[in-house]
């Protein structure tokens, strides 16, 4: 994390400034609700009940405060960027791989954390963290965080389940006698490019990669090389939560890098499905709601920031999805359903075996120059295409 929070420097040097000026247009004061606000989020972020009755974390916010939530989901991070730059939003839950690229962009603003009375609620590993704590300014509210994990079909690993994520990088027979060719996923994301690198980490040590989200010519080579290999063993690249459970339900998919939101919904469903943190470690995620520059309905913004921090919700939101709450209070204090060994299941004492997710940059901490992150969309995409 101090390797990040270094490297934030060259990105966001602009945008600090920016920040810093409207900084000075912070509310003060939060008045009366607007009567909306309009947020950004990931799949299964925000519920009122309609996926299941006992998840709903907006009505009630709704009737205290008269501001309806209106939702957009996205999928990928990039697409996340890509709304907000296009406007018409008031919030977003940002991955680090968005959230400095939107402070750079200039796309967010500071927030008045006197205006959130929870704040001081939240954890103290998130409340400066460098992916949204720029230039001593926060830029949002810390929301969830956790792993990316790996989901596999537990009848077709039997008596021998994955330690290792060989299963979606390599080719091989698997214990049900079938090869994986053809029943494997990958993210359809250029941020996965960082899962490949993770695993030559491991597996090719003499590479010297230090962090995954800093990758020099050679290392970055080595990367794409094995992710054209997986590229043979894919049935689809995956963005789409839901698209992904009905494809290990149906279409015969037994491994893939996951989120603990679609290992819950399917083991809900009885499906034959578990989870691991391979033994080369994992990728993660570390969200933060952060507010537009332009921001039409501010005041139903900082409530909707507030509410976001109350414990129940969060204790809820972490067991529907299978992550970390931001205020630790949730996992113990029985506001809501998440328990300390739910806690723990789903890795709050792991947070410093996560390698969260960043935006690659050119000037990096562990070497004189880095491949930034604009080269990985672009061969990304000449990877998913067969090039």
């Amino acid at each position: 994390m101090t390797s990040f929070l270094k490297n934030c420097t060259a990105l966001v040097a602009a945008g600090v400034v920016a920040g810093q000026a409207s900084a000075a247009d912070m509310l003060t004061a939060i008045g009366p609700g607007e009567g909306q606000v309009d947020i950004v989020a990931w799949p299964g972020y925000i519920e009122r009940g309609e996926t299941m009755a006992e998840f709903d974390w907006v009505t009630k916010f709704e009737e205290a405060t008269s501001c309806k939530v209106n939702v957009k989901t996205a999928n990928t991070s990039d697409e996340m960027v890509a709304l907000m730059n296009e406007g018409g939003f008031d919030l977003v839950t940002a991955s680090g791989d968005a959230s400095l690229r939107l402070i750079a962009g200039k796309r967010v603003q500071p927030v008045n954390t006197a205006l959130i009375p929870s704040w001081d609620t939240v954890d103290d590993r998130l409340k400066e963290a460098p992916w949204h704590y720029v230039g001593g300014q926060h830029y949002g509210t810390p929301y969830m965080w956790g792993p990316n994990v790996l989901m596999y079909n537990t009848e077709a690993f039997g008596d021998a389940p994955p330690t290792s994520w060989n299963v979606v990088f390599e080719e091989m027979t698997l214990p049900d006698g079938q090869s994986n060719a053809g029943r494997v996923q990958a993210y359809d994301g250029p941020i996965h490019v960082a899962d490949a690198a993770n695993y030559l980490m491991h597996h090719q040590p003499d590479l010297g990669i230090t962090s995954p989200y800093e990758l020099n010519a050679d290392q970055y080579a080595a990367a794409l090389d094995l992710l054209r290999g997986q590229r043979e063993l894919v049935s689809r690249y995956w963005h789409d939560a839901f698209i992904q459970i009905d494809d290990f339900k149906n279409e015969g998919i037994v491994a893939s890098g996951s989120w603990p939101f679609q290992v819950n919904l399917l083991q809900g469903d009885n499906a034959p499905v578990a989870s691991v943190i391979p033994v080369e470690g994992a990728t993660g995620w570390a969200d933060t709601t952060m507010m537009h520059v332009d921001a039409e309905h501010p005041n139903c913004a900082y409530m909707w920031m507030e509410h976001t921090l109350s414990s129940n919700l969060q204790s809820d939101l972490s067991v529907w999805f299978g992550a970390n709450p931001s205020v630790p209070a949730a996992c113990t204090d029985g506001r809501g359903m998440q328990t300390a060994e739910g806690c723990t299941k789903n890795g709050m004492d792991d947070f410093e075996r996560i390698k969260f997710w960043q935006t690659p940059v050119s000037k990096c901490e562990s070497q004189g120059e880095c491949v930034p992150y604009y080269r990985w969309v672009s061969d990304y995409i000449g990877v998913i295409g067969g090039r």
